[in-house]
């Protein structure tokens, strides 16, 4: 009978610490960005609310917020170009594992400062802690790094990776606003919008929204042109060339 009691005020006392549990919710203005012939880059803001927060925590800065926008997983292959008898070549190449064509990140403090690395690399959080799985023979392994790096490297300097460790702000106890850079060279397709919630450094949970970067008018006409029908593509862009060629041949001709 004291073993019954005992489990039963037991579960009573874990029934509300399950309730006062924190939640985190986060929502955008549109699910769909378009993109147009003259777009030169955006900002995507992010609004969000954590529930059953605790006062004297918010207050002490204790609670932390991470987002991040991931573009659509493609492969990729780094080439390394070597001058060989006075002439650069490619001399050495790596395939890499679909991962995330583009990356834009927003943190209310630099993430090394929100929680530890071994967190970081596990949940993929960060420019650093990108997944980039070698495909095929890599021989003994030792250029992986080299490789990998490169790839990074070339991202930033593109634009199209990117992080704003101050780019999400509280504007009240428990609302937050993220914001989020677009460059102007954002990859078509559906993107992948994940949050993280972190109390005291520690992961508490994680967020999902979808979101898809689309071409309209002409361009997305020559894009699915070119995606879905490669041959016809290649057909117009030759005759598209020879008439471009042919009316130069008029205007510049010399009687």
């Amino acid at each position: 009978m004291g073993l019954a009691v005992l489990a039963l005020v037991a579960l009573l006392i874990a029934i509300p610490a399950a309730a006062q549990e924190e939640r985190l919710e986060i929502g955008i203005s549109t699910n769909e960005i378009a993109i147009t012939a003259d777009f030169a880059g955006a900002d995507l803001t992010v609004f969000g609310a954590l529930d059953n927060a605790d006062d004297l925590l918010l207050q002490l800065g204790r609670y932390d917020i991470v987002v991040a926008l991931e573009g659509p997983a493609r492969e990729t292959v780094v080439r390394r170009k070597e001058r060989v008898f006075g002439i650069w070549i490619n001399r050495y190449s790596m395939r890499f594992a679909p991962a995330p064509a583009s990356y834009s990140l927003s943190s209310t403090l630099p993430i090394d400062r929100i929680t530890e690395e071994i967190e970081l690399s596990g949940k993929a959080i960060g420019i650093e802690h990108i997944h980039l799985t070698p495909l095929g023979n890599v021989g003994d392994g030792s250029r992986v790094p080299e490789f990998r790096d490169a790839l990074l490297r070339l991202r930033e300097e593109d634009g199209i990776y990117q992080d704003e460790p101050l780019g999400v702000e509280f504007v009240s106890s428990s609302l937050f606003r993220a914001t989020l850079r677009l460059p102007a060279n954002i990859p078509v397709g559906e993107h992948r919008l994940r949050a993280f919630l972190f109390k005291n450094n520690e992961f508490v949970m994680e967020r999902q929204l979808r979101l898809r970067v689309v071409k309209t008018g002409v361009e997305q006409f020559i894009f699915e042109l070119a995606q879905n029908h490669s041959f016809v593509y290649g057909v117009l862009a030759v005759l598209l060339a020879m008439l471009t060629g042919w009316l130069g041949s008029l205007i510049f001709r010399r009687d």
